[in-house]
């Protein structure tokens, strides 16, 4: 099973955004953005429903927000 990674920091970055600001622009909860944002080794599992929100906060697809690290 592959892992993935979110590239909330990078596009956070790129806008200027804070990791609060990306929760708030996604009305999904902080510690959740933050917990997915500092997984740098890529996670099993994540929240389809959040991982969403996120990508429509960046205004970018899912594909682009998802990164798999490991196959």
């Amino acid at each position: 099973m592959g892992r993935v990674k979110l590239r909330i920091r990078e596009l956070a970055e790129q806008r200027g955004w804070s990791l609060q600001d990306v929760a708030d622009r996604a009305g999904v909860n902080y510690n959740t953005v933050k917990s997915y944002a500092r997984r740098d080794d890529g996670m099993n599992t994540v929240d389809l429903v959040a991982v969403h929100k996120i990508a429509q906060a960046f205004e970018v697809a899912i594909e682009d927000l998802i990164e798999v690290v490991e196959e």
